[in-house]
């Protein structure tokens, strides 16, 4: 055993311990991040999804407006109205198409996600026909072809619960880490950034985007997402685990 200038105590074959205070810092910052997530998690599936399912039933239980003197901006039924185009843009970054139209309706701005059928072709100076509810445009038509507008209510809950379903489960692998972290700040043993800990979050993050976007696309129901993604990181963190316990894993 050698001691270094700068006070500290290194083994003649190895490298010197790790250093507790920096240790628990680590752990009482993993603490804080899990409790983050965990509220998170708590507020996109209490608050966030409940508040989407809501309102795209609204809006498929919305009715034609009747006719009026007087249109009201915003109103709880829909709306057709005819609008001519000012411009359309459709970069990858920023699509929609600027619509002019009839007061209260003079200049609408409306985005979406996609190309899609009909902002692929619009010009300025086309004639289209848009649906208005609450004071938006949710729906483009140029004929007998539509496409929804990224303001369009989506029955998509599968994906705000593949979000919650991943803060969720960054706060069990945070909390985790944090806690051995916390207990054992000379010897986390395996509890470590490289590689079990990066491991574990690429496996959460790819779970469930992959799980989510699966099951918007099959329209399964949401509740597998946290199921699914949970029980594959589950098995990923036991096999890992084994693996770099029998050393077939390098650190």
């Amino acid at each position: 055993m050698t001691t270094m200038r700068n006070g500290t105590i290194r083994g003649a074959d190895g490298p010197p311990p790790p250093r507790a205070g920096g240790n628990r810092l680590v752990g009482a910052a993993l603490i804080v991040l899990s409790l983050i997530a965990a509220l998170s998690c708590h507020s996109i599936l209490t608050t966030w999804l409940p508040a989407d399912r809501a309102l795209y039933r609204e809006y498929k239980a919305a009715e034609t407006c009747p006719t009026r003197r007087v249109i009201p901006r915003a109103e709880d039924c829909l709306r057709e109205v005819t609008f001519t185009v000012e411009g359309a843009r459709k970069h990858p970054k920023g699509m929609r198409a600027t619509l002019l139209g009839p007061e209260p309706f003079p200049r609408m701005v409306v985005p979406f996600g996609d190309r899609g059928p009909v902002l692929s072709g619009l010009e300025r100076g086309d004639r289209v026909t848009g649906t208005v509810w609450r004071g938006v445009v949710v729906v483009i038509a140029e004929g007998d072809v539509r496409q929804n507008s990224a303001d369009a209510p989506r029955d998509e809950p599968q994906m705000t619960a593949a979000f919650g379903t991943f803060a969720g489960l960054l706060a069990a692998l945070a909390l985790m880490f944090g806690a051995v972290r916390l207990v054992r700040p000379r010897d986390p043993g395996f509890f470590t950034w490289q590689p079990y800990g990066k491991w574990l979050l690429i496996v959460t993050g790819a779970s469930c985007a992959v799980v989510g976007l699966s099951t918007v696309w099959t329209g399964l129901p949401w509740l597998l997402v946290p199921t699914v993604c949970g029980t594959v990181v589950a098995i990923t963190a036991w096999f890992l685990h084994r693996d770099l316990r029998l050393g077939r894993v390098g650190r």
